[in-house]
């Protein structure tokens, strides 16, 4: 028989308070989600307003409420103490997407630069620009025709794509239109080659070889330099028609024994075709920029990087003075929702105020650790862990990754992702270790300076770094050069 009894435990457990998961959410934003989140908190609770606004008096009573001196400090609570995370899971970064076969071409074409020295430098407004469609119909409707021909026109340019290629075959494009149009081949040919005679050079190609095709026949392209060469313009039109593929895995002793040509019209008519565009309808794609924030800003005073906050991303918050003395004067039951909403933007203005300490704090002890990087490039950059910054600071693993993701420090080399300061260690013939990020860089310095008749392979690449003490394995150096986005060894190959 079963005798019930009274038994009295003690137990500890975590407890997640709304504070604290408001911490927590906030650390792990961006700036940029950080400034939208409290716009959106500055909408839904009047007790919160920014200190670089006029205080709005949105209250109408009928004794006169004096404005009085600012009380914004002793509404604010002091900092809380540091807020740290159990441990949580990370993901990686996204993959590169994939290359076309005949990218490799252009990939390594030096950016165009243009002369800005008498651009003013203050903002510029972007001009709206024609769209890829918009430019081709503005080229129809002035061109001659019978409307028959224009409106196959007009569905051809409608079925390209962003890169101005018509990805739909002619014997779809039949089949879709109605039969008692009695429309053949014939006619939609002659609306291609229409279309394909319109500016940018290439449009309306069916692919990449097309495209080389017809640009290596507009007459702009015949009055380049290389192009003025018989030769060289015949031997250009030949890879473009049936040997590209062989061009772009750089296979030059098949080509020449296909063409009959020798290495000079070669090169030259390798070097017409790379000049070329092989997308055409990308000068219309609309790109939205991307804009990052940076949190924190770097400077070197005398011999030691200091880290500062960026005080353009922090947001000024106080609590509203006048609902603030209302609320004090009179706590009945009729304000209970102020007084929360009260709460929740003294809550609000310690957990941002404890966020940009904690990513000052963590900045700091990266830029102690990394001051290789700062003084001489990402070669002396050091092996760094995630454990090691939260020991130095008594955080927990979860609470740095939180820190450094999507946070920024701007350098004086460029603005960087606070987890570009953190490497795997590799080992060394010395029995030390050398970051993963300067055998990256180790490794495109080595590539950056080859032959490039005779470039480097991965497993030479491994033996130049074992030489310099650092043991990596060829599938290693293949793996940060694929991240690197540096072609293999034969489509690195020059003629």
């Amino acid at each position: 028989m079963l005798k019930a009894s009274l038994q009295l435990r003690t137990a500890q457990h975590l407890t997640l308070t709304p504070q604290l998961q408001q911490a927590i959410r906030l650390l792990q934003l961006s700036t940029l989600e950080l400034e939208q989140e409290i716009e959106q908190v500055l909408r839904d609770n009047p007790l919160l307003e920014r200190e670089d606004e006029p205080a709005q008096v949105s209250l109408h009573a009928d004794n006169d409420m004096s404005n009085g001196s600012d009380t914004s400090h002793q509404d604010a609570p002091e900092p809380a103490q540091e807020v740290d995370m159990e441990r949580d899971s990370t993901t990686g970064g996204e993959d590169a997407p994939p290359m076309r076969e005949t990218d490799s071409l252009w990939n390594d074409l030096p950016a165009s630069r243009g002369d800005d020295d008498d651009e003013p430098s203050g903002p510029q407004i972007a001009a709206s620009t024609a769209t890829l469609r918009e430019h081709l119909l503005e080229q129809l409707s002035v061109t001659l025709g019978s409307a028959r021909d224009k409106a196959l026109a007009q569905l051809l340019i409608d079925a390209l794509d962003d890169n101005g290629y018509l990805s739909v075959p002619l014997e779809e494009v039949a089949e879709m239109l109605p039969p008692e149009l009695e429309i053949d081949q014939d006619e939609l040919r002659t609306a291609l080659a229409l279309v394909q005679s319109f500016d940018p050079p290439g449009v309306g190609a069916r692919d990449t070889a097309e495209c080389i095709g017809l640009q290596l026949r507009n007459p702009d392209v015949t009055r380049l330099p290389e192009a003025r060469d018989p030769s060289v313009l015949s031997c250009a039109r030949a890879i473009a028609r049936a040997h590209l593929p062989l061009l772009a895995a750089r296979d030059y002793a098949k080509l020449r024994r296909s063409l009959k040509c020798d290495d000079d019209t070669l090169r030259s008519a390798q070097a017409l075709i790379r000049r070329l565009t092989p997308r055409p309808g990308s000068q219309f794609s609309a790109t939205a920029a991307d804009y990052v924030v940076p949190d924190v800003v770097v400077r070197k005073l005398g011999k030691q990087w200091v880290v500062h906050l960026n005080s353009e991303a922090m947001p000024r918050l106080r609590i509203n003075h006048l609902y603030a003395q209302l609320l004090k004067s009179d706590r009945s039951c009729a304000h209970a929702g102020l007084s929360a909403q009260l709460q929740e933007a003294r809550w609000l203005i310690r957990n941002v105020r404890q966020r940009f300490d904690t990513i000052l704090r963590v900045s700091q002890a990266i830029v102690d650790r990394q001051h290789g990087f700062f003084d001489h490039g990402e070669v002396a950059m050091r092996p760094l862990v995630l454990r090691e910054i939260a020991d130095t600071l008594g955080l927990h693993e979860s609470t740095i990754s939180r820190v450094t993701t999507q946070k920024y420090m701007l350098t004086p080399f460029g603005t960087f992702e606070l987890k570009h300061f953190f490497g795997s260690h590799v080992a060394t013939e010395t029995g030390g270790a050398a970051s993963s990020t300067a055998i990256r860089a180790l490794i495109k310095q080595l590539v950056s300076a080859e032959d490039p008749t005779q470039p480097l392979s991965d497993s030479q690449l491994a033996q130049t770094l074992g030489e310099q003490g650092i043991v990596v394995a060829r599938r290693t150096v293949a793996k940060y050069r694929e991240a690197l986005q540096i072609p293999p060894v034969s489509l690195r190959k020059s003629i």
